[in-house]
């Protein structure tokens, strides 16, 4: 852990060339204008360049969408929201609210602007704005979460990022990196928030086991009894125009003018589910069918479909086999609908980005042999990398992973097999003179993480899934 930034009263510092309405040096070049606006905001405002474009990853996949705002009313690469991010950018950059809408580099450099005032704010200096681990509250407070616990998911989502590392490619072609690089982040207060992606803080009354719950805003959804009171024989898969975090946190928003919610939000890098509202309610998703429906929101936008991955595609399908088997649905395409499906309906999504094919094809388990949407790393979270691992038959793997940031060892045992399924499997780390940590019970994709301070001590390590089980000798000593 990063030690804490004194904070006092700050004035916010704008360069003197964006107040004389000037252009700072190191222009982008026509080959890379997105990099060059990158390295130049991150140079003007001293944000960290990687922390910066991780962000904007994190919100549109670096896709301004020619100008449109998303769902939340966020508009460019950064997500720059009205009467939020937007107009302060404007003050700040003294650019106009439209040029920063449409103009790449001006939102790139709005959205860098935004961060340093949040900065300021917080009393960073010189000194730590050089600290990638010092932003962490300045990010979170970008993504404007409706509670700490989805503003923390907010941060960690660009952090974790960061530290896999990004090589996108922007609609004009060009190819934006950020080489992987782990960095333990300073949460301040929001270390005490629920870490929404441990699955110790999956909640028991969710209807989907591996669901974490958030629930929406009162406002954005009816209290119902279904399906006694209504039957439910209908799924509408949607996309949410806009990220996971984002979405979440737009469902908690209320009371407004237009009331949405949906059941669950489903994450494009690994498949991860939040469920927003109870299945025996009634979420407004779907117009003429939210009575009768389930309601599947996915994280990205309808045309861009770097969003739809292999891993969303799987978990997202295993969730709807999950609804249809509980309440009788067939598993076709006149049942699991899309949203421009819906009778009446006015939206587009999922749009012809979404392929039908093979979602239907995992629906159904006709999509060959299904895979774990979790991994080790995943399940253990930003920072951790794999050292070792050992095969439990064919079962699954149990892996060893370590941080080198701040010396923590984490063990997860990931299933091959029964996925979706509870079956008994464990998870045990040992750090030697110390007692052993062990996850154990029945899970459906993975038991851990485990996790030990272990910086220069020899460890234990090992799994079971079924009667199929690994343990290691003390290893891994300095």
């Amino acid at each position: 852990m990063q030690a804490r930034i004194r904070r006092g009263s700050v004035a916010l510092l704008i360069p003197l060339a964006l107040l004389a309405g000037q252009q700072p040096a190191g222009a982008a070049t026509a080959d890379d204008p997105m990099t060059g606006a990158f390295a130049r905001a991150a140079a003007t405002y001293e944000v960290p360049r990687d922390l910066l474009v991780s962000l904007a990853y994190a919100e549109t996949h670096l896709d301004g969408h020619d100008g449109e705002p998303s769902a939340s009313g966020g508009y460019g690469v950064m997500h720059l929201v009205a009467s939020r991010t937007l107009d302060r950018a404007a003050t700040i950059t003294k650019q106009p609210a439209s040029t920063l809408k449409s103009d790449d580099a001006a939102n790139i450099t709005g959205g860098a602007a935004v961060l340093r005032a949040y900065a300021d704010e917080l009393g960073l200096d010189a000194t730590a704005r050089k600290d990638a681990a010092q932003w962490y509250e300045a990010i979170a407070k970008y993504g404007n979460a409706s509670s700490a616990d989805v503003a923390r998911l907010y941060a960690d989502t660009v952090y974790d990022l960061m530290a896999k590392g990004i090589k996108a490619t922007t609609p004009a072609g060009e190819t934006v990196t950020v080489p992987a690089r782990a960095v333990e982040p300073d949460r301040g207060p929001y270390a005490k928030a629920k870490d929404l992606d441990n699955p110790n803080t999956f909640a028991a009354n969710t209807d989907y086991p591996t669901a974490a719950w958030v629930p929406a805003h009162s406002s954005n959804y009816a209290v119902s009894n279904r399906p006694t009171g209504d039957k439910i024989d209908r799924i509408v898969i949607h996309v949410a125009q806009g990220s996971y975090a984002g979405t979440i946190s737009w469902f908690q928003n209320g009371p407004r003018a237009n009331p949405t919610s949906a059941h669950y939000v489903v994450r494009s890098s690994d498949g991860a589910v939040t469920q927003t509202v109870r299945e025996k309610n009634r979420a407004f998703h779907a117009g003429n069918y939210n009575r009768r429906s389930v309601g599947i929101e996915h994280e990205g936008y309808v045309d861009n479909a770097t969003w739809f991955t292999d891993t969303m595609y799987r978990s997202s399908a295993a969730l709807t086999r999950n609804i249809a088997d509980r309440y009788g649905i067939p598993k076709d395409r006149t049942h699991i609908v899309g949203h421009s499906q819906v009778p009446g309906a006015t939206h587009t999504d999922p749009g012809s980005n979404w392929n039908w094919t093979k979602y239907m094809q995992y629906v159904t388990g006709g999509g060959g042999t299904p895979t774990n949407p979790h991994t080790a790393q995943s399940v253990c979270g930003s920072g951790f990398k794999v050292i070792n691992s050992a095969a439990l038959g064919t079962a699954g793997n149990v892996y060893l992973l370590y941080n080198s940031a701040n010396g923590n060892n984490c063990v997860a045992t990931i299933k091959k097999t029964n996925l979706g399924k509870a079956t008994a499997t464990s998870a045990y780390l040992e750090v030697k003179g110390k007692p052993r940590a062990t996850d154990s019970g029945n899970f459906t994709y993975y038991a851990g993480p485990v996790k030990a301070a272990a910086a220069d001590k020899c460890v234990k390590w090992g799994g079971k899934i079924g009667s199929s089980a690994h343990d290691s000798e003390f290893e891994h000593c300095s």
